[in-house]
């Protein structure tokens, strides 16, 4: 009797160790669910682990009241392996009718407790920011200007190195490629995401059974997530690709080199800082580069960071929503400022827009 019930706790522990449908194991709420019609939640899936969930809280009642979900696959900053520091941005989309999953595990930390002083060093100098949790995030001091300054002469002169060694070793047998196992995440594990989509989407177990519209997926990141999400935008299966500060240009990195610009064939959006973005001059020539796709790229005064950090993620979530809206839900009053010169600039007047291919 013992023995057998040995046998039944392990039976048990592996079913659980082994879970394919999708399985919600904790979730939390911030900023009240969003401001969008469907009150979103962050989701730890027990089958999903690698990833966060941002999803309406009811997916029943988001379905029967706008059809199936769109999908969004996001990288994260830094390629990190955690999206808590875009949780507002990504909670904002979700509310209104999204199902995102992005790179990295559960997590509650507060963000802000730890990094307000790296945001203002990141900042434009002349943009005081309040952010979600109400701190406000004063200009920064002329010491620190001097400091951010140097560091990004530091950065450009680094990567001007860098081109030049290029140019010298051109003649010689090319490097190996990136070995994108030995990195923290990968643009494979965009992927990964989805196809348990597909997985959960089909299985009758699954609390996302016939939930998820995946003929319309946006894969998209910021900074190094950016270049990720190029990397794996060629997938037939991507519907558009989003990319936030950050661009290609002429470097390679996390596998992912500027030729796979060629491979893409889905509309892309680029949302850039403007000049003092460290991604500006990528993107520039990414934007001069794709010739045979809708593309337009908006550029703020926001510098690196965006407006991710302020409420709702700020000017930087209502854009990326429109576009969304327009590209994966058909909702043609969202295209405005992506196709006429007059409409973007009543709507952001302190943003610019070049587009091309439409």
């Amino acid at each position: 009797m013992r023995h057998l019930s040995l046998v039944i706790a392990m039976l048990s522990f592996m079913a659980i160790s082994n879970i394919s449908f999708a399985q919600t194991k904790r979730s939390q709420v911030v900023e009240n669910g969003g401001t969008g019609k469907f009150k979103a939640e962050i989701v730890e899936d027990a089958s999903l682990p690698t990833h966060m969930v941002y999803r309406p809280t009811d997916l029943k009642a988001a379905v029967n009241d706008a059809g199936k979900l769109p999908v969004i696959l996001y990288a994260n900053g830094g390629c990190a392996n955690s999206s808590i520091e875009i949780r507002y941005f990504l909670n904002e989309l979700a509310s209104h009718g999204y199902v995102a999953v992005a790179i990295g595990p559960y997590e509650e930390d507060d963000f802000f407790a730890h990094w307000t002083d790296v945001m203002q060093n990141m900042y434009p100098e002349n943009k005081t920011v309040v952010l979600a949790n109400g701190t406000v995030v004063e200009k920064p001091t002329a010491e620190q200007v001097k400091a951010r300054q140097e560091m990004i002469q530091k950065m450009i002169a680094q990567g001007s190195q860098q081109q030049n060694s290029k140019k010298s070793k051109k003649n010689q047998p090319a490097p190996p490629p990136v070995n994108v196992s030995s990195q923290p995440t990968n643009p494979l594990m965009l992927l990964d995401a989805l196809d348990w989509l597909i997985k959960q989407n089909a299985d009758k177990e699954s609390e996302y059974y016939h939930m998820l519209d995946l003929s319309k997926v946006a894969v998209m990141g910021q900074s190094c997530g950016g270049v990720q999400a190029i990397g794996v935008a060629h997938d037939p299966r991507v519907s558009t690709c989003v990319v936030l500060n950050s661009g290609m240009g002429d470097m390679q990195m996390q596998g992912t080199t500027p030729a796979q610009l060629d491979n893409i064939n889905v509309p892309m959006f680029y949302l850039i800082g403007g000049p003092t973005d460290i991604a500006y001059a990528n993107a520039a020539k990414d934007f001069e580069k794709l010739q045979n796709i809708p593309v337009v790229m908006a550029n703020t005064q926001d510098g690196h960071e965006g407006t991710y950090y302020e409420a709702h993620g700020g000017l930087y979530a209502e854009a990326v929503l429109s576009w969304l809206d327009w590209q994966l839900k058909g909702c043609l009053s969202e295209c405005a400022p992506f196709v006429n010169e007059r409409a973007a600039a009543l709507m952001y007047p302190d943003w610019t827009f070049v587009r091309k291919n439409f």
